[in-house]
């Protein structure tokens, strides 16, 4: 073996290794409106129509509809890996909606989730006897958090070595 393929091969096997720490999930957040948060899209509704966001929070339940899962969900801001901070204030509710069938026994409350997607309008509902009105977001993409699943931030030097953010 000659020593650039040698270097080569180090090199791939290298990037492999990398690549398996990242855990984070990709979204493409170009021309997503990342400062609105589900109160203000209630608010003006009219006005964020069709906005593409990028929300998390914590699952609350879901049900499956006839073509369609619903997810309600208690908004949290999310960190640089778009996961949500469950330790600040929460940030209203909103719906997801997933066209499609989605297992509620896995998207169960308590679930950290985030979506991408576009608002499509309002739905009013209640939280206990309260009345509620629900932004909804049309899902484009859905990542479910596991427990330990950790932001897109180690480094690996070696075995067994690391340094986290």
């Amino acid at each position: 073996m000659t020593h650039f393929t040698s270097k080569a091969l180090l090199t791939i096997f290298a990037a492999s290794l990398l690549g398996a720490c990242s855990t984070s999930p990709t979204f493409d957040s170009q021309n997503v409106n990342l400062k609105l948060q589900p109160q203000q899209a209630v608010e003006h509704a009219k006005t964020h129509a069709s906005t593409k966001v990028l929300w998390g929070g914590t699952v609350l339940e879901a049900h499956n509809l006839k073509e369609v899962t619903q997810i309600e969900v208690l908004a949290y801001p999310l960190n640089s890996s778009y996961r949500p901070i469950t330790s600040e204030n929460p940030q209203g509710r909103f719906l997801i909606k997933y066209t499609g069938y989605l297992e509620p026994a896995i998207y169960s409350a308590g679930r950290l989730i985030t979506v991408q997607g576009n608002l499509s309008g309002t739905e009013s509902g209640a939280v206990g006897e309260h009345k509620y009105t629900y932004p909804v977001v049309k899902s484009e993409q859905l990542h479910l958090w596991n427990e330990r699943e950790e932001p897109n931030t180690r480094f690996h030097f070696g075995i067994g070595i690391g340094i986290r953010n």
